[in-house]
Parts: structure tokens; sequence; C-alpha cells
């Protein structure tokens, strides 16, 4: 998976950032190149979570994603992923998707691979995080790895589907340090979780403030430019 991520991100999805025109600023990268296996836990607001996670993945090397099982049926690409190492679960059965993620414990530790999970589930660009699923913190907690928590800041300032919006617009995606869970049970898992929301949360707070404000600084200045033009 992570040759295959790496070609697709480098060739493709690099420019397409570009076209749109979307910045991506990246925080705590010394957090997310560590050459050690986390499970990252990721908000998840629209399809462009991908392009954004395409554009760091050089940082985090070693790393595979979980997609929901209805991604392998879009071929080739559903089976090249899955031939590539991309883990898919069937979102309707968490037994399941908790067996399989359970089942690449070994193959994360041993080859110091990341694991990224949205565990929200659902993407959602309504200016908040929602609830989390626990899957990505029961993987953690057996098998004893640290949650790496990464925040996109919203969108909403450039991006609004229902006004047909999409402007220029920059993205700040924050890592913040590793969250231990050596020592934990099953029984932290909810603890686990509402910890991990909140930090992510004061920093979805706090980076989208700051790129509002420059959006909004630009815009201005835009209008300012536009003015100017018309008064000569």
């Amino acid at each position: 998976m992570t040759i295959l991520i790496k070609g697709i991100g480098g060739l493709f999805c690099r420019p397409i950032s570009k076209i749109i025109g979307i910045k991506w600023t990246l925080r705590g990268e010394e957090y997310m190149s560590q050459d050690k296996p986390f499970v990252i836990v990721a908000n998840h607001q629209t399809s462009l979570d991908i392009l954004g996670m395409l554009d760091i993945w050089d940082v985090m090397d070693k790393c595979t994603v979980v997609a929901k099982r209805e991604l392998f049926y879009a071929w080739p690409f559903g089976l090249s992923a899955w031939l590539g190492g991309l883990i898919y679960i069937n979102r309707n059965s968490s037994d399941k998707s908790r067996m399989i993620l359970n089942s690449v414990g070994d193959y994360l530790k041993k080859d110091r691979v990341k694991l990224w999970i949205f565990p929200e589930g659902t993407r959602r660009n309504t200016n908040d995080i929602h609830a989390f699923k626990k899957g990505a913190f029961h993987i953690a907690i057996s098998e004893q790895l640290p949650i790496l928590p990464v925040i996109f800041s919203s969108y909403t300032h450039f991006l609004d589907s229902k006004r047909k919006v999409f402007d220029n617009g920059e993205v700040i995606i924050t890592t913040l340090p590793p969250i231990s869970t050596v020592g934990m049970t099953t029984k932290d898992i909810d603890g686990l979780m509402e910890k991990t929301k909140a930090l992510m949360k004061n920093v979805y707070l706090e980076t989208t403030a700051e790129v509002n404000a420059k959006f909004m600084k630009s815009k201005i200045s835009g209008m300012g430019k536009k003015d100017e033009k018309a008064t000569n």
C-alpha cells in the first residue's frame, strides 16, 4: 500500500490540490515522521481529506488506510489497492470490522507501519468534530500502540456545497504528540476516546479560526484591489 499510495499522491493528487487552489500546511511533522507504528485518528469532513492525507504521505512514509469495503468494487483501483495492502472493513458489522483490525496488529508493529483511521466514520463538513467509533481505540489498546491525533482545520471558509461555493483556501493539518496506551485495557477505551476527541476539537477550533481570519483578510484585500482598478 505504501508504494501504491506514494505513486498516486506524487503523480496525481498534489497537482490536483494546486489546480483547485488548496494549500495544505502541516504542523507537528516531527511526530508524524517518527519511524514507529501509530494508530492515526483524523477528523473526516469531505473527500478532500484524502488529498490532504496524500499530500503529507511522504512524511508518514510507511502507512496504510482503513476504507469501507464498497471501495473494493471500484476496479481497477479497488483491486490494486487491496493487493497493495489497503484494509477494507464492513461498516455495517462492527464485530467483523474489529476482527479485521485486530488481525493487522503484528504487521503494524513488525514493519513499523502507521494505521490511518477516520473514527467519525461518515464525513461531515459541518464545522464540528462528531462522535467517534471505537475501532481505532480498540486496536490501539489491544496492541498497546500510541494514538496519533491528526486534525484538519475546517473547509467551510472556502467550501459550501449547498451554495455551490468552492474558493481557493488553506487547510492546516496538525499532528499532536502521541498518546500512550501502555497499561490500558478495554475498560479505558471510552476515556481514551473522549480525551483524544477533546484535544482534537480544541486544535480544530484554534486552527479553523486562524484560517478563517486569513481568508477574510485575503477577501478584503482582493476587494480593495478591485475598487482601486474600478476607480482608475
